[in-house]
């Protein structure tokens, strides 16, 4: 498949701010986001409509439950939609964010979401963001990056984006919560090895948007 003009593949761990970081380098540049994690998010919510106990779970009742889950072009990004309804909030639940891991772990999966963002961007100039974009989904995209950041700096800022009081206790529990993800995904969390690695932990997101902006724009050049 040819695809379109431009991509930025940003991949990391989680919780290091490949997200919200992509979406702003999208607004930046004109591009669209595409988020590959609210795929993962889409699936898990759909097989928790069917199913919920994960023990219970395989790839093909994942596949079958995700199966009406589509990414749709907004003005600045793409989104999910299950059965033609828009579902951020579902998505973003406490739930799906507890089983999210299982479902991203299986392969047919991983190729379900990955040929999603491909067919998102094939007619697009794209920021991407996810563990494996610069390496398996795009890995002659323009410019690859590779967000770090402290996991105790990760975990402080999964409790403030969810809303939550912080406390030690529930900064060294949502600590160890984000080491025991890291170890999940350890197999797909894997910079490229031309990709331009960034420590977050002491920036700013302005600084790393601009960071990643400017170095777009060198490539370009």
């Amino acid at each position: 498949m040819k695809r379109r003009t431009s991509v930025i593949a940003i991949d990391g761990p989680a919780a290091s701010g490949k997200s919200s970081t992509a979406q702003m380098v999208a607004d930046k540049l004109g591009f669209l986001h595409v988020d590959s994690g609210s795929l993962y998010r889409a699936a898990t919510a759909a097989i928790l409509r069917r199913e919920h106990d994960p023990s219970r779970w395989t790839e093909q009742t994942v596949l079958d439950a995700a199966r009406p889950v589509e990414l749709c072009a907004a003005r600045t990004s793409f989104y999910p939609v299950l059965e033609g309804k828009a579902i951020e909030e579902e998505i973003r639940s406490a739930d799906v964010t507890r089983h999210v891991s299982r479902v991203a772990q299986m392969p047919r999966v991983r190729e379900w979401v990955n040929e999603k963002v491909r067919d998102a961007a094939s007619s697009r100039n794209v920021v991407v963001d996810g563990r494996d974009m610069g390496t398996v989904v795009f890995p002659d995209a323009e410019l690859k990056i590779f967000l770090v950041a402290d996991s105790r700096e990760r975990a402080l800022r999964r409790l403030r984006q969810t809303g939550t009081p912080t406390s030690e206790q529930l900064l060294d529990d949502e600590t160890i919560r984000i080491k025991e993800r890291d170890a999940r995904d350890a197999k797909q969390t894997v910079p490229a090895e031309d990709a331009v690695t960034i420590d977050t932990t002491a920036l700013t997101q302005a600084e790393q948007v601009a960071q990643i902006v400017a170095l777009s724009k060198e490539r370009a050049e």
